[in-house]
Formats: structure tokens, sequence, C-alpha cells
């Protein structure tokens, strides 16, 4: 009988930062594929859009104009997802229907006053100030002792329902700590308390052994698939010191933030030779509910690209009503983003053209 291989037979893992599991399911890569193919919008984008909200001097669509900004600028998003003056308040009806109400701001960053400047095609020094300004805004929020949770997220690229190419992220302060923020206080906190550890510190210096699924790696941040990766080319940025959150990073491991940042999302742009699409965000301890020793800084990239630039995933049928599942495996997934290149294939595709 043959033996059990990973890289061979349907299996589950476990994410041990929520405690679910995902299904792994590597022989159907064999399958043919005559599924739906995303439209490539292949046109470059100008350094300035008449017709952006977000870019600067022009009108947003709420009314309010954008200064002339030369450096990444924030703004309260003229219409988000959460409102500062929420008034307090529940129904609750036979104890089966429940709602409360929630109170938080939302902001915009965006990243350069250039409309046509992703993550990757940002240099250090410039990515560096989108990172000190993420700070400056955590800390801001932070400071309303109403606010649980700060979530800084990036939505790239329309497939992912972002609604302007302009770059930029954004940033959302509530009054509860979200579910899946909740899941992963819970898992950190039970394995802190049982090893006095980090569980991620304790995880990285598993994978660093191994060196199965590392991607990149600098002086300060590591770069990895993770064993437990739903999305195909899933990744996930974690601190080497293990800190709550952002606030707490020198200002060498800021600047090694900014360098692994524009190493990791070029190497995206690099995989379909496309600019890659993602949503990303930073998990951060709570605020303003005590310590939280447990917590260890993170960051997820969750790209929905499968095939190529026009083939996605669809997370449809099994994986919504059961489980996530996959089919390349997480090792197959962090050896291919490991041999790509860190020249943007942009830069390489000019510098041939001059060369001819």
């Amino acid at each position: 009988m043959q033996a059990f291989q990973l890289e061979e037979h349907p299996h589950q893992r476990l994410n041990i930062l929520t405690g679910e599991w995902v299904l792994v399911s590597p022989h159907r890569t064999k399958r043919p594929w005559n599924g739906k193919v995303e439209k490539v919008d292949s046109d470059p984008l100008p350094a300035y859009d008449a017709t952006c909200y977000l870019c600067p001097g022009n009108s947003r669509m709420g009314g309010e104009l954008n200064p002339e900004y030369t450096e990444p600028f924030a703004f309260t998003n003229d219409f988000g997802a959460l409102m500062a003056d929420t008034p307090a308040g529940a129904d609750q009806a036979d104890q089966l229907l429940h709602a409360r109400s929630v109170k938080g701001i939302c902001r915009v960053v965006c990243f350069s006053p250039r409309h046509d400047l992703t993550m990757p095609l940002l240099e250090v020094a410039d990515i560096r100030k989108v990172i000190g300004l993420w700070e400056t805004e955590f800390r801001s929020l932070a400071a309303d002792p109403d606010i649980k949770y700060v979530q800084v997220f990036e939505n790239k690229g329309d497939i992912m329902g972002c609604s302007n190419p302009h770059p930029h992220s954004q940033i959302w302060a509530a009054s509860d700590v979200p579910a899946e923020l909740m899941k992963e206080t819970s898992h950190q906190k039970k394995y802190y308390e049982t090893t006095g550890k980090s569980l991620l510190g304790s995880y990285l210096a598993l994978e660093l052994d191994k060196q199965e699924r590392i991607v990149i790696e600098n002086e300060h941040f590591v770069v990895l698939v993770p064993f437990w990766a739903v999305w195909p080319f899933e990744t996930m940025v974690v601190s080497k010191r293990h800190v709550t959150d952002m606030t707490h990073f020198s200002e060498v491991e800021k600047m090694a933030l900014s360098d692994i940042l524009k190493r990791l999302t070029t190497r995206y742009d690099n995989l379909f030779e496309t600019s890659f699409p993602y949503s990303a965000g930073m998990h951060q301890a709570p605020v303003n509910s005590g310590a939280h020793p447990e917590w260890h800084w993170h960051m997820h990239f969750y790209p929905p690209l499968l095939r190529s630039a026009s083939v996605k995933k669809f997370m449809v049928g099994y994986e919504l009503l059961a489980s996530p599942q996959r089919d390349i495996t997480p090792e197959w997934a962090a050896k291919k983003l490991q041999s790509l290149s860190e020249v943007h294939y942009s830069t390489e595709k000019l510098e041939s053209v001059e060369k001819r």
C-alpha cells in the first residue's frame, strides 16, 4: 500500500491562529481548466488623473478638495462603513435575533501623489513614509478609549473590489474586536499562557529550521507561505522580534519592513507579469483592553490569482458550505515565489527595449 504523502494525497491542515482546518487536494492540479477567465487590464496608468478623487488637488466624492499633497496623505473616508457618532443601542428578540450598535472611524491613506505607483513601484524610502503614516494613524485612533481594534489593510486591483486604482490603503477603527481577531487572540493567548512563548515566534523558528515554505527574509522580517494557507499564493509577513503592534518597531525595523514589502510585492507582480491583485492587512493586538503579551505582529497577503493573470480562485461550493480548500500545496507556492526576480518585470522590459 502506498504511503501517505503531503504533496500527493488529500489532507487537512490546521490553522494554528484560528483553530480552523483547510482541505488540501494536490492531485487536482492535474485537472483541465475550462472555467472563467478574467479580463486583464494592461493599459498603463497616468501619473496624474484629472478624474481621480484621490489625486492631489482633485475633488473627492463627498465634495471635499484634496490638498496638493506631495507625501502619503490620509483623510476620513467620505462614505465610511463605520461612523463615530453612532448612538449606543441593541436589539434582541427571543434569544434568537441579536443586534448591537458599533461605532468607529474609517480612514484612507494614499501611498503617494502618483496615480500610477503601486507598492512594488515605490522606492523603499517612500514605502517607509507610508509605514510612518500608518503608525501615526494607528496611534491617533488608538488614543480614543472607545476604539478596541485598528485594522490597517489594502485592497489592490478591481478584482478585489478596489473602487479606485490610485494606490491607497484603508484603516478601520472599531468599538469592538472583529471575529477573526478574536480567534487569533484566543489561540495566541492559550499558547502563551501554556508555554510563556509567542505562538508565531515558535512557529517562525520551526519554519526557518525546515526552510520548506520560506519565500524571503531580511534581518528583521520573514515572508513565508503559511502551512495552512488557503489562497494559492497566500503569504504572511512575520516580525522576527516578538512585538504586539507596529508602534514598538525601531527605526531599523521599519526600514526592514519597507524593504520586505517592496521585495514581496515585486515578486507578486513578476509571477504573472501583471499588477498583482490582493487583499493585505496587518494583524496587531487589540487596543484599550488591557495588555496582550501573547500577540505577535504579522501581516497577511491574500491574492486571488491561481493559474495566470486571468484565472482566479473562487471560494464557492464546498468552501462556502463546509471548509476552505486549495489545490497547489503551500510548499509548491513558496518555491514558485522564491524563484522569482526582485527586479520588477516592467523595468526589465524597459531595459530590454533600450538595449535594442
